[in-house]
């Protein structure tokens, strides 16, 4: 057990004290890397960032406990100024802290980018250390930590020497029952909708349980007690060659110098099995589908009315179109009216009504729309009706707004 966090409180205690502040609070984001998260999207400390009027200072014993980025720190910086927040690192191997007022000069802020650009070169350097060390791991069959593959746990390696993987008792034969229900003809969806009502932790969530740490967390902005299972999150679970007990780096079977896959841990399924079980998700996917845009128009400008979540470009079966839908389960969450609508119609109303707006000759690409503040709102239709229904979009369920209102300047 590490006791970096004991040192850190020690050394922040000691500071607050030295400058007369008292500690009100504590956030303590383990095993988040503030190489990759912002300040803004840590679980334990964004809810306190959107909250600066309940403090006056945000103390952490080193920079590189609050950022590893350059730009990280130039966003912290920036809040701090425009919330009159004083930022406070502890700095125990030096004589004083490094204190920066909302109000700090150029020396101060100088000095903050400076140790975050340090931080952010060794986060580089031990990230390519690691990245050896893990080719390594591979190459031996050893685990070499990270998110343990659903179906096992971590296990004592049998060389005596490092950690392997074993079939965890709790999830082993849920792995099981799950395929036998693809193999009975279940959907993905209703699957996962059997799992969830089950209350059985997504993998997440049992790698948490197994490391004693709670579960849920931070995920699209939102706090989550618990993960939810998805259709999307079982297709991955169930693609994986790590069934076979395989060896995967990039969702690709590691091999060895005969081509043989390296293996972390006893198969769960056979060869043969898991060969059987991709036919059968294969099978679902097959038939003609619309080609996929690489951005498709109104992503970030769609947004359905019963979630206020953005909408997501869909390939429909058979079909050479497709629709932008409500994605709420994908984020774990429930949306009460989940909206959808064609494509090409959608596109085609959004298309005229900005030219409604700005001018019959202007410009429509999604960067411009999202220049310009356009959002698309679309309720969720009726079921039923005739042939009309095929003829176009129903726009009394559809809202064409700029920047909150109907009317708006383009940006250039």
């Amino acid at each position: 057990m590490t006791t970096s966090p004991d040192r850190q409180r020690a050394a922040i205690r000691q500071r607050a004290e030295e400058l007369g502040l008292t500690l009100i609070g504590e956030a303590a984001d383990l095993g988040v890397s503030a190489r990759r998260v912002s300040p803004f999207e840590r679980p334990s400390l964004s809810p306190w960032l959107r909250r600066p009027e309940d403090y006056e200072a945000l103390a952490w014993s080193h920079v590189d406990r609050a950022v590893r980025s350059v730009d990280h720190m130039s966003q912290l910086i920036e809040w701090s100024q425009q919330h009159r927040t004083t930022l406070v690192f502890a700095m125990p191997e030096e004589r004083d802290p490094l204190v920066v007022p909302p109000q700090a000069g150029g020396d101060a802020v100088g000095r903050c980018m400076d140790l975050a650009r340090i931080a952010e070169q060794e986060a580089r350097t031990i990230s390519t250390r690691l990245t050896s060390a893990h080719e390594s791991l591979r190459a031996t069959g050893r685990y070499g930590g990270g998110l343990v593959p659903f179906g096992y746990r971590k296990a004592p390696h049998p060389s005596g020497v490092g950690w392997c993987l074993a079939p965890d008792p709790e999830t082993a034969d849920i792995v099981r029952k799950i395929v036998d229900d693809v193999h009975s003809g279940l959907s993905l969806v209703a699957i996962a909708r059997g799992l969830e009502a089950a209350g059985l932790p997504v993998p997440r969530d049992r790698h948490a349980q197994l490391q004693g740490r709670p579960m849920g967390g931070r995920r699209h902005g939102r706090e989550f007690e618990r993960y939810r299972w998805t259709g999307g999150s079982l297709s991955k679970i169930l693609r994986t060659p790590a069934l076979m007990g395989h060896r995967v780096h990039k969702g690709e079977t590691v091999r060895d110098a005969e081509g043989s896959p390296v293996l972390i841990g006893p198969p769960l399924l056979d060869p043969e099995e898991f060969q059987a079980l991709q036919d059968a998700l294969a099978a679902r996917s097959s038939g003609p589908h619309p080609k996929r845009r690489e951005t498709s128009l109104l992503i970030g400008v769609a947004h359905c009315a019963g979630c206020n979540g953005r909408m997501y470009f869909a390939t429909r079966k058979n079909c050479a179109y497709g629709d932008y839908v409500c994605r709420a389960s994908a984020r774990g969450t429930t949306c009460p009216d989940p909206a959808g609508i064609r494509a090409d119609w959608l596109d085609e109303y959004t298309t005229g009504r900005y030219r409604e707006v700005f001018g019959a000759e202007a410009e429509v690409s999604r960067e411009r729309l999202l220049a310009n503040g356009v959002r698309i709102t679309v309720a969720k239709g009726r079921s039923g009706g005739g042939p009309e229904r095929l003829s176009g979009p129903d726009t009394s369920r559809l809202a064409f707004t700029v920047e909150g209102s109907p009317h708006g300047r383009p940006q250039p």
